[in-house]
């Protein structure tokens, strides 16, 4: 018997976000601890948000190619994306130090930390996404077990 369920309602899939999404975001508190700023600039909140972008593009192009009938796929997706990559990243922050930086740093300070953020984020998502395709995201025909 299967669950006819959505996953947002079933209790494996929301287990599976939490314990994600607390190491995401217990990591992320131990960089921003182990990371000081520079001139005042929290490059801790920078670093994790693009790491979590390359890391959710890699994890999604690996995926790709799984139909969504494949569980351990979803399971990961659940694990890794939304979970761990969730709770990992924090664009909030990233908002906060923003306006933090404006107000101290000057507004052309914060605007080069929250435009460079979110360019190099994007960056380092298509990065992530090469990297997924060549570690496998894409099947080829002619592999062991696949057809054409």
């Amino acid at each position: 018997m299967t669950d006819a369920r959505p996953p947002h309602l079933r209790w494996s899939a929301i287990a599976l976000v939490v314990a994600g999404g607390m190491a995401g975001s217990a990591a992320r508190a131990g960089l921003a601890l182990a990371i000081p700023t520079i001139a005042g600039v929290p490059i801790a909140i920078a670093l994790v948000n693009i790491v979590g972008a390359f890391v959710l593009g890699g994890l999604y192009s690996m995926l790709a190619h799984r139909g969504p009938a494949d569980a351990s796929a979803a399971q990961l997706r659940l694990l890794i994306g939304t979970g761990f990559c969730g709770g990992f990243t924090t664009y909030s922050a990233l908002a906060n130090d923003t306006v933090v930086l404006a107000v101290n740093g000057g507004v052309g300070a914060a605007m080069l930390y929250a435009l460079g953020t979110l360019l190099v984020g994007g960056l380092a998502t298509w990065a992530g996404i090469v990297v997924g395709i060549g570690l496998g995201g894409r099947r080829r025909p002619g592999r062991v077990g696949e057809s054409a």
